[in-house]
Parts: structure tokens; sequence; C-alpha cells
């Protein structure tokens, strides 16, 4: 499992998250998507009506590079803001979610504020093992 413990608290806590893509021309693609931490495996699934139809699907297609991130306010006086940015790679999968679309993030590196710490301790950054996106 590439999250720490409360890392993975911080996750299942959680709704919505922003994906970013590349698109066949190089351009970013920012969209927010549904948050599902897959414990089991160490991912992050995304699945939503219509996946498989949608750009984000098609861009991880042409190129498995992504940002997912998650962030929100623990509190807003004090103000304390806390989230995790996941880089990784991914794959658009045909099984396993809604309409039978799915895409998988694998971590490469995970960046998180306010969950390990206090966030005016900066962030927390650290490389993860490289393995492919599975099925």
């Amino acid at each position: 499992m590439p999250f720490t413990e409360k890392e993975t608290e911080y996750l299942k806590s959680q709704h919505f998250g922003r994906l970013a893509t590349i698109g066949r021309n190089g351009t970013p693609h920012n969209v927010p998507v549904g948050v599902h931490l897959n414990t089991e495996l160490g991912t992050i699934d995304v699945v939503g009506r219509g996946l498989g139809k949608s750009r984000k699907y098609r861009d991880v297609q042409l190129n498995e590079a992504v940002a997912f991130v998650v962030d929100d306010l623990a509190s807003v006086d004090p103000l304390t803001p806390r989230g995790i940015e996941i880089r990784g790679l991914a794959r658009a999968l045909t099984e396993g979610g809604h309409d039978n679309a799915m895409i998988r993030i694998v971590p490469t590196r995970i960046i998180s504020w306010g969950i390990e710490g206090h966030w005016s301790e900066g962030p927390a950054a650290r490389d993860v093992a490289v393995e492919a996106p599975s099925a």
C-alpha cells in the first residue's frame, strides 16, 4: 500500500477529487471525479456514468501520465488546509466500473499537506515504487 494510514483515512473520507490528463494535442485537461481508493491494490479507481466515452478516458488511452488531487479545509477558523496530490500512471480499463469503464491510477509520487502534520510544516513528498497499472 503506497499510502500512509492517515492518507488512507483521509482519502476514504473524501468524495471528490480532480483528475488531470494530457490531451491528444498535449494540452492539460482537469476535471472533477469521484474518489475511490482501492485499498486492496493501493490505487485510485475512477468510475462514472459515461466514463468510457469521456475525454479523460480517451486521454488516458493515449498518455498514461496523470495527476489526481484531493483537498479541502479541515477548518476555516483557524484556516486549516489539507490535501494530497497523486502523480502516477493510469490505465483505461473496460471492466469493473459503471458502464464497464474505469480509470485505474497507480501512484508514482505522493505529495500531501496537512494530513501527517500541520499544513504550515510544508508538503511531505515521496516517490513510490512504480508498478504497471493492472486490470
